[in-house]
């Protein structure tokens, strides 16, 4: 056993701490300490004009613009708008049904993260939870009037657009993915011809062909529902990502993962289940992420065929002749809204890779 010397001393300052950190990584060059002057320059021309129009001059209480006295936020508009900015035009005598459906599934995750059946759960969650969604929000059923689509908007839009695009497009990319891999040429080159088709093209375009094109393969008189197209669009668009993405962890994993599942006697759709598929989605697990984190993002983009989402919210209510000039105030709200579950998806990442690491003993 190798003893330390008795007289041990601790690592000088300058070589620990933040004191290093700050000495490696902004003050390690001329180059890096130009830029580090630089960057608190323009910090502190943003960030204490940012802070006296945000907090210090804002106005907080109120009903109406003309409680805005000051020359800071106001507040009060986020504040009275903030319905419509959480579910749009929804009516107001049935506002208990979204958020019954969010404490739903709030109250679901919680579980599935802090109890035991946690399997069951997310079976739960995947499942049953979008029918009792669906059946909540629109209605028609134990006497709950019904709810249009059209009058659904803002957070409430954005988090249906976003959640039906990232669960159902996962399964349709893991088969297309499956499918550029697979050895029959007819399968190999559709898929090939799908993927590299929709990920040339924009989002907004496929948008309007979902809108505008998809309705004419309906028989005459059929009125297909404006949400149901535009999830259809988004979910075939995110699908042809999600399938690059699998594809690359599919290219990741080792020739020997392969071979030592032939050499156990799996059939195809054994080895890939158990094996190849599995490993490849640990791998691509912040491709995934950040590919879902875009995909909520550009919700925004369904306000071009006339469904109003939180941003389009902002614009709608920003234009009402008693709040005029007050979009400044909404936006900063959407950007800190957009913010929120964008960085809590990168952190469920984050734990996401360091529960499943298998590149440390345990």
């Amino acid at each position: 056993m190798v003893y330390p010397p008795k007289h041990s001393k601790e690592p000088p300052v300058l070589e620990r701490g933040a004191i290093a950190w700050i000495r490696h990584n902004l003050l390690s060059s001329p180059f890096n300490i130009a830029f580090t002057i630089l960057g608190i320059a323009i910090l502190y021309m943003v960030i204490p004009p940012f802070i006296h129009w945000a907090f210090l001059d804002a106005t907080f209480v109120g009903h109406s613009k003309s409680d805005c006295t000051g020359d800071g936020a106001c507040w009060v508009f986020v504040k009275e708008k903030l319905n419509m900015f959480m579910f749009g035009f929804y009516p107001q005598a049935e506002l208990y049904r979204p958020k019954i459906v969010i404490v739903s599934l709030l109250g679901l995750l919680a579980f599935s993260k802090f109890f035991k059946g946690r399997g069951v759960i997310k079976l739960a969650l995947i499942i049953i939870f979008p029918l009792f969604a669906f059946i909540m929000l629109h209605g028609g059923y134990f006497g709950m009037p019904i709810v249009e689509t059209q009058k659904w908007g803002g957070l409430l839009l954005t988090l249906v657009i976003a959640s039906v695009g990232i669960v159902l497009s996962f399964p349709i990319g893991i088969l297309l993915s499956l499918g550029r891999q697979s050895k029959l040429p007819i399968i190999k080159s559709l898929s090939v011809f799908y993927i590299e088709f929709v990920r040339g093209v924009p989002l907004i375009t496929v948008l309007f062909m979902a809108s505008v094109v998809l309705p004419l393969f309906f028989p005459e008189g059929v009125n297909f529902d404006k949400l149901a197209r535009a999830l259809i669009g988004i979910t075939l668009f995110e699908a042809a990502y999600v399938a690059e993405n699998i594809r690359s962890g599919f290219q990741a994993i080792p020739k020997g993962q392969y071979e030592a599942a032939d050499a156990l006697g799996l059939g195809y759709w054994q080895k890939m289940g158990l094996v190849i598929l599995p490993q490849a989605i640990r791998i691509t697990i912040p491709n995934l992420v950040g590919t879902f984190i875009s995909l909520f993002k550009d919700t925004s983009l369904v306000m071009i065929i006339g469904l109003f989402d939180l941003l389009a919210m902002v614009t709608v209510t920003a234009n009402d002749r008693d709040w005029l000039g007050m979009d400044t105030e909404g936006y900063v709200f959407v950007a800190f809204v957009f913010w929120i579950f964008t960085f809590s998806m990168s952190r469920y990442s984050k734990y996401l890779e360091k529960k499943l690491d298998t590149s440390k003993g345990r």
